[in-house]
């Protein structure tokens, strides 16, 4: 990557109770977990994710987006994400991006045991930083940044 990269990011593992976050040095290298946030109200979570963008200065978010098979077309846990994303992108003033997350927990399980760490109870941040990690990577591997999410408007 020749320019610089803007500042810090923070990751978000979407979950129906709990919502796993994940922030990035300001460089664009590393992703660590952050946080959990408990599931309230829609205007409670945003608050709480706004307060986190102020805190850590954070200039994007990525939403990880579980891509589901093309043979699925009802309703999926990545349109929820998508309508869900859609909300934050109107609740906050930096741009949010959705990126595929396919294994992310998975991932995150194989990380602590090869660190040789037990599982937490809930490995939600753990697999926000793997989604954010793996966008990181993607963007010093040259890949181009993903178009924002556009806010819904309701």
């Amino acid at each position: 990557m020749s320019e610089a990269f803007p500042g810090r990011l923070l990751g978000i593992d979407h979950g129906l109770k709990v919502i796993g976050l994940a922030i990035s040095d300001p460089t664009g290298l590393l992703a660590r977990p952050l946080d959990l946030l408990r599931r309230t109200s829609k205007r409670a979570d945003f608050a709480r994710i706004n307060a986190l963008i102020a805190e850590h200065g954070a200039v994007g978010l990525v939403v990880g987006l579980p891509v589901s098979p093309p043979e699925i077309t009802v309703y999926t846990q990545a349109d929820r994400v998508r309508l869900w994303a859609a909300r934050l992108a109107a609740a906050v003033e930096v741009p949010v991006y959705l990126w595929n997350e396919r294994y992310s927990t998975q991932e995150a399980e194989e990380l602590l045991e090869a660190a040789g760490r037990e599982r937490p109870e809930r490995i939600d941040a753990v697999a926000a930083a793997v989604i954010l990690q793996e966008f990181l990577d993607a963007r010093r591997a040259g890949e181009p940044w993903p178009e924002p999410v556009a806010p819904a408007q309701e």
